[in-house]
């Protein structure tokens, strides 16, 4: 008896072991089918940059570049690092008002960047002047650590969120940004880091107490829709699975 259970446990080893696994990875730039019956859409296909041009500019910064199948904003000729290169984009085929926006970025070494939303570009101003910004920071060694509201998944200069959610430079995370009528939420890695609501008592405090107080953007007041974007602080950074779906 126990050597027809040895010689069945033996089979059964040999077939697992013969029978290729069919786990697949996840997918990078793709949408799932059940993510494009959901309404899910992308915005950036992996291989160029369709959709996205400068902040008031007309073609895309020469500071970015698709590598491994992802968007990288690197520092720009004559710059050092920390210093951009006016390549802050926007993706400008359409305007969200409400939406959920999930993007995956890595930081290099001491890096800083942003992705923003409900941008309204004027002219001769950066893409920060009246939107939010959630922040993307390389936590250890930035040089814009010192705040808490300054670290990755914040909203910038207003609302800190949990660094212990952050992956360390060099490895993807994960922000969510979900957006419906006014009401905002950051899930960084799969955890609510942030969450606020536009257009409020609450947030004219808020803009009060922060670096924003006299920005004329922030003080006529964020736009109810607007462009996606994403900053050029100087630093390598990448972006990729970007994708967004609207809400009714």
């Amino acid at each position: 008896m126990k050597k027809h259970i040895c010689f069945s446990i033996i089979c059964g080893m040999a077939l697992l072991i013969a029978i290729p696994s069919f786990s697949q990875k996840p997918k990078i730039n793709k949408l799932t089918g059940k993510e494009k019956k959901a309404g899910w859409v992308l915005l950036f296909n992996g291989m160029d940059f369709t959709g996205w041009r400068q902040c008031n500019g007309t073609e895309m910064p020469k500071n970015w570049t698709i590598e491994d199948n992802a968007m990288k904003v690197f520092t720009g000729e004559g710059k050092n690092p920390g210093q951009g290169s006016n390549g802050d984009i926007v993706y400008s085929a359409k305007k969200f008002r409400n939406f959920e926006l999930s993007i995956d970025w890595k930081a290099s070494e001491m890096a800083n960047s942003g992705i923003f939303f409900n941008v309204r570009e004027v002219p001769d101003q950066p893409v920060y002047y009246a939107a939010p910004e959630i922040q993307i920071l390389d936590n250890e060694k930035a040089t814009d650590n010192k705040v808490a509201s300054h670290l990755a998944g914040s909203l910038y200069d207003m609302i800190a969120a949990d660094p212990k959610t952050v992956h360390p430079a060099g490895e993807w995370n994960t922000i969510i940004i979900t957006v419906k009528e006014g009401k905002v939420t950051h899930t960084q890695n799969g955890v609510k880091v942030v969450e606020y609501e536009l257009w409020t008592p609450r947030w004219d405090e808020m803009v009060a107490n922060s670096k924003f107080k006299t920005f004329p953007g922030f003080i006529e007041g964020i736009a109810r829709e607007g462009y996606i974007a994403l900053q050029d602080h100087g630093f390598p950074v990448w972006f990729r699975n970007i994708k967004i779906r609207e809400l009714l």
